[in-house]
């Protein structure tokens, strides 16, 4: 029932939207004299902001099809390396440049879709051969291509590695993980490990991850802990409706994260809209697109399967079965001592609020068996939980911490 009162919400919506964006338009159209009275300006701008507000979304574009490499234009193409019905690994090749490290970034499975990192690949694509995690939208997998949890994440990411080939060769490979994967990306890089994998990534970087949240618990990590496990199972999971390709699905949709995420800030998020508000009004076209192109990121959701969120409430945050030894990946015990060669860099910000000071931090710590030379921990200043990996303060004085990791620990 919850899925199907927000579709019938969603629909309602998405009528209205379009009604306020033609009234909009009529409005600014330079023809209709109505358009120049006192109030016309001030309408044409809150019908602008209403129908932005409440359009439907789908997957957004990366819309990545150039970098610059040494002073010279490269053009870059988005390659399907890997295709599972859960998850493709994307690349995004550059044109007439070989060699060079492999960079890939783990986006994460938390509501949004893998371009919300399209700052992090933008960033990264002059120094490295860049490849994404490429999550796929649960409601839309049949019921027949069966169920994803935390382990089948792990053989993913392990699956994602091994198509990019041994670890060998210049600059060799490497792994980012941005917020929820830390934790996941840890475990695989512990798994291969203990095998001695020869794809196994020579380093992991970590930003803004739940590796222990025992650790400076934050909103996000009290709303968790505070309610039983059945608590989740019956009041957060839905069924995917009829008119979806993964109909009959259980889930956690993506439309109650971003509910949650709002709802924490919402104060900000309501000046957000004044602001874009005002900026219509006077002409500022550029200032109220830049805060549109934000929210159609920030708005475009997927569900994630019920399985996988469940687990994850479970072995992150509630039993914290990593950083405790006693997280599991098919029957064999995820033992982060088994660690040796694959340096750690943990990044965290200073004014996160979804992870909290020392939770990425944790891994450095609990990767007894790493020389202490394998590990690098990096506290960005000022800097909130998106501004992590997208903005100014990523590309200027986050991924150049980045990039000099990879570099000294390349041979």
């Amino acid at each position: 029932m919850l899925y199907d009162a927000y579709e019938f919400q969603r629909s309602w919506l998405a009528s209205a939207s379009a009604m306020a964006t033609f009234g909009a338009n009529w409005l600014k159209n330079p023809s209709n004299p109505f358009g120049y009275l006192g109030g016309g300006p001030m309408m044409a701008s809150a019908l602008e902001v209403f129908a932005h507000a409440s359009a439907s979304r789908g997957k957004p574009a990366f819309g990545l099809d150039r970098t610059i490499i040494d002073g010279r234009e490269v053009a870059i193409t988005e390659q399907i390396v890997v295709q599972k019905p859960f998850g493709q690994l994307k690349r995004f090749a550059r044109e007439g440049v070989t060699g060079g490290p492999k960079l890939l970034i783990v986006a994460p499975m938390s509501g949004h879709f893998a371009t919300l990192l399209r700052g992090t690949v933008e960033r990264m694509l002059p120094v490295a051969d860049v490849y994404i995690t490429d999550w796929r939208d649960a409601k839309l997998v049949p019921l027949s291509d069966g169920r994803f949890d935390l382990e089948d994440y792990l053989d993913y990411l392990i699956g994602f590695l091994e198509a990019i080939g041994p670890n060998e060769g210049e600059g060799g490979t490497h792994m980012l993980a941005v917020c929820q994967p830390s934790v996941p990306s840890l475990a695989a890089v512990a798994v291969m490990s203990a095998d001695r994998h020869p794809c196994r990534p020579r380093t992991l970087t970590m930003m803004g991850g739940p590796v222990d949240t025992r650790e400076a618990p934050t909103a996000v990590n009290t709303l968790a802990t505070e309610r039983p496990f059945a608590w989740f199972e019956q009041n957060v999971i839905a069924t995917v409706p009829a008119l979806y390709p993964g109909a009959g699905r259980k889930v956690y949709p993506g439309f109650l994260q971003l509910s949650g995420f709002m709802t924490m800030n919402l104060g900000n998020h309501m000046m957000s809209h004044y602001e874009m508000f005002k900026h219509l009004v006077t002409g500022d076209g550029e200032s109220a697109d830049a805060t549109k192109s934000f929210y159609d990121e920030y708005r475009s959701v997927c569900d994630m399967t019920a399985e996988f969120y469940l687990q994850t409430i479970d072995v992150v945050f509630q039993e914290h079965k990593l950083p405790r030894g006693e997280m599991t990946h098919r029957g064999r015990k995820v033992d982060l001592g088994a660690i040796t060669d694959v340096a750690l860099l943990a990044i965290e910000g200073e004014r996160d609020d979804i992870s909290g000071l020392g939770q990425t931090k944790a891994a450095l710590t609990l990767s007894t068996s790493l020389p202490e030379d394998k590990k690098r921990y990096y506290m960005a200043e000022g800097v909130g939980h998106y501004g992590i990996f997208n903005g100014s303060k990523w590309r200027t004085r986050i991924a150049p911490v980045v990039e000099e990791w990879m570099a000294a620990n390349a041979g």
